[in-house]
Protein backbone atom coordinates (compact mmCIF):
# COMPACT_ATOMS: atom_id res chain seq x y z
CA UNK A 1 0.00 0.00 0.00
CA UNK A 2 1.28 3.49 -0.76
CA UNK A 3 1.47 6.23 1.39
CA UNK A 4 -1.25 8.92 1.18
CA UNK A 5 0.30 12.77 1.84
CA UNK A 6 -1.54 14.99 3.97
CA UNK A 7 -0.42 18.55 4.79
CA UNK A 8 -2.00 20.05 7.46
CA UNK A 9 -0.69 22.73 9.67
CA UNK A 10 -3.63 22.64 12.11
CA UNK A 11 -2.57 19.52 14.53
CA UNK A 12 -6.10 19.19 15.38
CA UNK A 13 -7.23 18.81 11.85
CA UNK A 14 -4.80 16.18 11.50
CA UNK A 15 -5.19 14.14 14.40
CA UNK A 16 -9.09 14.39 13.18
CA UNK A 17 -7.87 13.05 10.22
CA UNK A 18 -6.33 10.46 11.23
CA UNK A 19 -8.82 8.98 13.33
CA UNK A 20 -11.20 9.16 10.21
CA UNK A 21 -8.64 7.23 8.30
CA UNK A 22 -9.10 4.42 11.20
CA UNK A 23 -12.54 4.86 11.14
CA UNK A 24 -13.37 4.18 7.68
CA UNK A 25 -10.23 1.25 7.56
CA UNK A 26 -7.77 3.15 5.52
CA UNK A 27 -4.83 0.87 5.48
CA UNK A 28 -2.74 3.61 2.94
CA UNK A 29 -0.50 4.52 5.81
CA UNK A 30 -1.23 8.62 6.32
CA UNK A 31 2.30 10.60 6.56
CA UNK A 32 1.34 14.05 8.00
CA UNK A 33 3.71 17.25 6.99
CA UNK A 34 3.09 20.65 8.76
CA UNK A 35 3.89 23.20 5.65
CA UNK A 36 3.80 23.34 2.24
CA UNK A 37 8.05 23.18 2.04
CA UNK A 38 7.69 19.69 3.74
CA UNK A 39 5.59 18.38 0.65
CA UNK A 40 8.01 19.71 -1.71
CA UNK A 41 11.11 18.40 0.12
CA UNK A 42 9.14 14.97 0.96
CA UNK A 43 8.29 14.49 -2.93
CA UNK A 44 11.44 15.50 -4.18
CA UNK A 45 13.56 13.06 -2.00
CA UNK A 46 11.12 10.07 -2.79
CA UNK A 47 11.48 11.28 -6.41
CA UNK A 48 15.51 11.20 -5.89
CA UNK A 49 15.40 7.28 -5.14
CA UNK A 50 12.62 6.36 -7.19
CA UNK A 51 13.28 4.88 -10.66
CA UNK A 52 11.57 7.29 -13.32
CA UNK A 53 9.43 4.41 -15.29
CA UNK A 54 7.79 3.60 -11.83
CA UNK A 55 5.23 5.87 -9.78
CA UNK A 56 5.83 8.31 -6.92
CA UNK A 57 5.73 6.39 -3.78
CA UNK A 58 2.44 8.08 -2.87
CA UNK A 59 -1.20 7.64 -3.75
CA UNK A 60 -2.79 10.83 -2.86
CA UNK A 61 -1.49 13.85 -2.25
CA UNK A 62 -4.04 15.88 0.27
CA UNK A 63 -3.61 19.52 0.29
CA UNK A 64 -4.39 22.52 2.69
CA UNK A 65 -5.01 25.92 1.15
CA UNK A 66 -3.50 27.66 4.00
CA UNK A 67 0.32 26.10 4.96
CA UNK A 68 2.82 28.11 6.60
CA UNK A 69 6.32 28.72 3.77
CA UNK A 70 4.35 27.39 0.90
CA UNK A 71 0.92 27.61 0.33
CA UNK A 72 -1.43 24.52 -0.98
CA UNK A 73 -1.42 26.66 -4.21
CA UNK A 74 2.14 26.62 -4.71
CA UNK A 75 2.75 23.40 -3.70
CA UNK A 76 -0.14 22.00 -6.25
CA UNK A 77 1.46 24.37 -8.99
CA UNK A 78 5.13 22.93 -8.24
CA UNK A 79 3.40 19.76 -8.45
CA UNK A 80 1.56 19.51 -11.78
CA UNK A 81 5.51 20.94 -13.18
CA UNK A 82 6.80 18.09 -12.29
CA UNK A 83 6.97 15.35 -15.24
CA UNK A 84 6.59 12.46 -12.81
CA UNK A 85 3.75 13.80 -10.63
CA UNK A 86 1.29 15.47 -13.47
CA UNK A 87 -1.10 12.76 -12.83
CA UNK A 88 -0.51 12.71 -9.37
CA UNK A 89 -3.84 12.85 -7.68
CA UNK A 90 -4.27 15.94 -5.49
CA UNK A 91 -7.51 16.78 -3.48
CA UNK A 92 -7.26 20.04 -1.64
CA UNK A 93 -8.75 19.67 1.98
CA UNK A 94 -9.58 23.61 3.20
CA UNK A 95 -11.85 25.39 5.47
CA UNK A 96 -11.89 28.02 2.76
CA UNK A 97 -15.30 28.50 1.25
CA UNK A 98 -14.26 31.02 -1.28
CA UNK A 99 -15.37 30.45 -4.63
CA UNK A 100 -11.71 32.28 -5.63
CA UNK A 101 -10.17 30.01 -4.05
CA UNK A 102 -11.89 27.09 -5.79
CA UNK A 103 -11.29 28.53 -8.82
CA UNK A 104 -7.21 29.10 -8.77
CA UNK A 105 -6.92 25.51 -6.91
CA UNK A 106 -9.11 23.54 -9.66
CA UNK A 107 -7.07 26.27 -12.62
CA UNK A 108 -4.02 24.65 -11.03
CA UNK A 109 -4.49 21.38 -11.31
CA UNK A 110 -6.46 19.90 -8.42
CA UNK A 111 -8.56 16.78 -8.49
CA UNK A 112 -11.38 17.61 -6.03
CA UNK A 113 -11.75 20.40 -3.88
CA UNK A 114 -12.94 19.70 -0.18
CA UNK A 115 -14.41 21.96 2.41
CA UNK A 116 -13.43 20.39 5.94
CA UNK A 117 -16.56 19.45 7.75
CA UNK A 118 -16.98 20.57 11.33
CA UNK A 119 -18.17 17.63 12.75
CA UNK A 120 -15.74 14.40 13.22
CA UNK A 121 -18.84 12.54 12.02
CA UNK A 122 -19.02 14.47 8.89
CA UNK A 123 -15.14 13.90 8.22
CA UNK A 124 -15.69 10.12 8.69
CA UNK A 125 -18.35 10.26 5.97
CA UNK A 126 -16.10 12.59 3.64
CA UNK A 127 -12.70 10.04 4.01
CA UNK A 128 -15.17 7.12 3.35
CA UNK A 129 -15.91 8.95 0.18
CA UNK A 130 -11.83 9.55 -0.48
CA UNK A 131 -11.25 5.86 0.10
CA UNK A 132 -14.71 4.45 -2.01
CA UNK A 133 -13.50 6.69 -4.84
CA UNK A 134 -10.00 7.85 -4.78
CA UNK A 135 -8.17 4.20 -3.60
CA UNK A 136 -11.23 1.73 -4.71
CA UNK A 137 -13.04 3.35 -8.03
CA UNK A 138 -10.80 5.23 -9.49
CA UNK A 139 -8.21 3.46 -11.98
CA UNK A 140 -4.95 5.87 -12.04
CA UNK A 141 -3.10 7.46 -14.91
CA UNK A 142 0.92 6.09 -14.85
CA UNK A 143 2.40 8.82 -13.66
CA UNK A 144 5.63 9.53 -15.96
CA UNK A 145 3.59 8.93 -19.48
CA UNK A 146 1.68 11.90 -19.66
CA UNK A 147 3.51 14.44 -21.47
CA UNK A 148 2.33 17.43 -23.65
CA UNK A 149 3.74 17.00 -27.50
CA UNK A 150 4.01 19.77 -29.71
CA UNK A 151 0.96 20.56 -31.71
CA UNK A 152 2.22 19.31 -35.13
CA UNK A 153 3.50 15.66 -33.51
CA UNK A 154 0.12 14.96 -32.53
CA UNK A 155 -1.70 11.97 -33.95
CA UNK A 156 -5.27 12.78 -35.12
CA UNK A 157 -8.38 11.43 -33.97
CA UNK A 158 -10.11 9.05 -35.71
Amino acid sequence: MKPILYAEDEKNDAFFMERAFEKVGISNPLIVVSDGQAVIDYLTGALKDADPAQPPTISLLLLDLNLPKKSGLEVLKWVRAQPVLRTLPVLMITASIEEADLQRAYSQGANAYLVKPAKPADLVAMVKSIKDFWLTQNRPAARGWVTAEPAGKRNPIL
